[in-house]
């Protein structure tokens, strides 16, 4: 690396007086960063969407260099005028729990080195429980108890989708730090992308879990249970929590990891419920039939929206300006 050299010879140094030529170039300079702001936004580079229309515009190679969490917390916008996400709060404590993450996970890094076995010899796995420890311990991140239910007693209709804060990553950054099998998988990755580490979203037959899938390693992860992770294979999820048919998985995707156009999916089919159980039919099917768009090979989706269409034609309710997509 070159130093500069700190002498009188060097006139650019403590010289009050500079040349009208060294002003001239410092105009054009400022010129051009006041205008980059502006270009910048104009022509898309960089720029991150401010509300749900917006991200429902974006190219799918867009929505793959955005991050997961903002993707989901757009998706929570608009449903509940009390607890509305501050989006941009929700971020900074992301990054913050990140970088402690990190710290943690590097300060603990000798474990590892002296002990593989002690991490089943993955340091992929070794990762994720310091991730695990940090959010539940740190943060005290946990399940809902409220929203437990065995399969046998799981109803389209339960409510379990009543409570967005529940069932969206907002929730689990609250007061509370409470979510479901619908938030947490979705706040392990969002803190484990920011640590770089390869991890996807995963769907089974009512539930969603994590996948580390690179680096040399595949295995599923698991953020629900009683312990911080648990790893199963892709068969468990065939049968828990709910018996999954051949023809089930491959016409739904079930236990394939998630594109990026695929996650934004689910989190409108997300949406749709939580519009769905607060009564705002019109906006539901709106959300169903995006996702559809999203994930079009996704049978669910489809036959979520022609539901609610049906229910909507048998219940002469008419969509109004509310399901318009500016207001998902």
């Amino acid at each position: 690396m070159t130093v500069p050299n700190n002498t009188d010879d060097n006139p650019t140094r403590g010289n009050r007086h500079t040349s009208p030529l060294w002003r001239g170039c410092l105009l054009v300079v400022t010129v051009l960063l006041v205008l980059a702001i502006p270009l910048g936004q104009r022509f898309g580079k960089g720029a991150h969407p401010g509300t749900l229309t917006e991200l429902l515009r974006l190219s799918p190679a867009r929505l793959s260099k955005l991050p997961i969490s903002e993707l989901n917390l757009l998706c929570a916008s608009g449903l509940s005028t009390a607890n509305e996400p501050d989006i941009k709060q929700c971020l900074t404590m992301l990054d913050a729990w990140a970088q402690h993450v990190r710290s943690e996970t590097e300060r603990h890094r000798y474990r590892y080195e002296r002990n593989p076995a002690e991490f089943e010899n993955s340091p992929g796995y070794f990762r994720m429980l310091m991730l695990a420890v940090v959010l539940t311990e740190d943060y005290g991140v946990h399940y809902d108890l409220a929203r437990t239910a065995g399969p046998e007693s799981t109803r389209i209709d339960d409510g379990f989708f009543a409570n967005p804060r529940s069932v969206f990553l907002y929730g689990l950054l609250g007061s509370e730090r409470v979510g479901t099998c619908s938030s947490l998988p979705v706040l392990y990755v969002a803190v484990g992308r920011e640590l770089g580490y390869p991890l996807k979203l995963v769907t089974t037959k009512g539930h969603m879990f994590v996948r580390w899938d690179g680096a040399g390693e595949r295995f599923n992860i698991e953020v629900t249970g009683d312990r911080a992770v648990n790893r199963f294979p892709d068969d468990y999820y065939r049968h828990w929590p709910f018996e999954l048919s051949p023809a089930e998985e491959q016409t739904e995707g079930y236990l394939k990891s998630l594109t990026p156009p695929q996650e934004l999916a689910v989190f409108l089919s997300i949406r749709g419920m939580c519009l769905r159980d607060l009564g705002r039919l019109p906006e539901a099917a709106d959300a169903f039939a995006i996702a559809t768009r999203f994930a079009p090979e996704c049978r669910g989706y489809r036959e979520m929206c022609a539901s609610l269409q049906a229910k909507l034609t048998s219940n002469q309710v008419q969509p109004t300006p509310a399901a318009s997509n500016s207001n998902l």
